[in-house]
């Protein structure tokens, strides 16, 4: 019986959520208008379906979200890594990184549209920012945390240049740690989509936009769900790809 009580519990509790938000706004506590209840979501859900602008939104903000992500991530992971194993790279871009870190995504929009105009390289650009920081701080801090004995192992065998060093010492002691900023990185990339698409670049921050602005709100909170829904397969199956990777540490 105990294997049950969390699922059980879980599912109350979720029930409890959902009674309490469909009674906010049945008893005028909240405008419908601004907080829809979650009976009106399966017939405005359907709606967007039929009508193809759901399946245009989600296509159009997973083109941008996997580019973005594979850019940002990749440079991140690759800097971090350089950065990771040299100190004099690390002294050299120390200030660099305290100048751009604190620099929100957002405010990198007006440079977006300005150097990439109003289309999806904007997005793009938008989402890899956002995540760059995070693989790199994650790839930097893995190869930093590396053991020294283990670098000292491979002198002992003669893995001396910095190539041999990285490929069979360096790089697999930090990929779990990698692993983990990449995990993160999944979901800030999902944050960053909707801010890169509200300037009007086709995709789900758009059309919640367009949405909004007729305060059809409904439509709002079926795109959110649908947004935590595809961030809840994501990280599962990366969390799957994860444990396939690291399948030697269990």
């Amino acid at each position: 019986m105990t294997s049950f009580r969390a699922p059980a519990l879980a599912l109350a509790g979720l029930i409890a959520f959902l009674l309490l938000w469909e009674a906010i706004p049945h008893f005028g506590l909240v405008n419908p208008a601004f907080l829809p209840g979650p009976s009106v979501l399966p017939a405005a859900f359907w709606r967007e379906v039929t009508s193809g602008a759901w399946l245009s939104a989600i296509v159009g903000s997973l083109g941008h979200y996997f580019t973005g992500l594979i850019l940002g991530s990749g440079l991140g992971v690759a800097a971090g890594v350089l950065v990771g194993m040299s100190r004099l790279a690390e002294e050299a871009t120390a200030w660099v990184v305290r100048v751009l870190r604190p620099i929100p995504g957002l405010a990198w929009v007006p440079f977006a549209i300005i150097w990439f105009g109003v289309n999806p390289a904007a997005a793009v650009f938008i989402i890899a920012i956002g995540v760059f920081w995070i693989a790199f701080f994650a790839a930097q801090g893995a190869i930093r945390g590396v053991d020294r004995d283990l670098i000292e192992v491979a002198d002992a065998f003669g893995f001396r240049s910095p190539w041999q060093r990285l490929v069979k010492i360096l790089l697999p002691a930090a990929l779990p740690g990698i692993l983990v900023g990449l995990r993160t990185a999944l979901g800030q990339a999902w944050m960053a989509v909707v801010a890169a698409e509200i300037f009007g670049v086709a995709g789900v921050g758009q059309r919640m936009m367009q949405a909004s602005s007729l305060l059809a709100t409904d439509i709002v909170v079926i795109y959110m769900l649908t947004m935590a829904a595809l961030y809840g397969l994501l990280d599962t199956a990366f969390v799957a790809f994860q444990n396939w990777v690291l399948r030697w540490k269990a």
